[in-house]
């Protein structure tokens, strides 16, 4: 790990976002409550914010920081859901990668829920994606 010791505490923030592709007719499924496993968006709200809290443990070089608060948010689409996870923390170091994680394990779990209606004939998903996960803001306080 990288020595941090020397550095202020100051409030950082960062959102990252990601898109998971889909049939329009499970994003249909989605919105008309009607997926078998149950609401993908709010499950995943709970994977993406768990992921954030454990990302030390995910990440092995990442430091332990104590969030202050974690949050995700869906745009559903037909045929796509685009997913960003917003992390707050008052620590020496940035929280990209906590939104990083929480990003994708939302993004992860909507597939796991949803993967019974994204299967062709032969079990396989030519279609679905995840794509384009990446920090899309972040925020030092403090600094210039």
């Amino acid at each position: 790990m990288v020595d941090i010791t020397a550095k202020d505490t100051i409030h950082r923030e960062a959102t990252a976002k990601g898109r998971i592709l889909l049939h329009p007719e499970t994003t249909e499924r989605i919105k008309s409550g009607s997926v078998e496993k149950g609401d993908p968006l709010e499950v995943s709200k709970i994977a993406g914010i768990m992921a954030a809290k454990e990302t030390s443990r995910l990440v092995p070089m990442c430091h332990q920081i104590q969030l202050t608060d974690v949050s995700i948010d869906h745009q559903l689409r037909p045929g796509e859901i685009e997913v960003r996870c917003t992390v707050k923390a008052h620590s020496r170091t940035g929280v990209e990668m906590e939104a990083l994680a929480g990003v994708t394990a939302a993004l992860i779990n909507i597939w796991d829920m949803v993967k019974k209606y994204e299967k062709d004939s032969e079990g396989q998903y030519p279609t679905t994606r995840i794509t384009d996960v990446r920090v899309e803001r972040k925020i030092k306080e403090g600094t210039q």
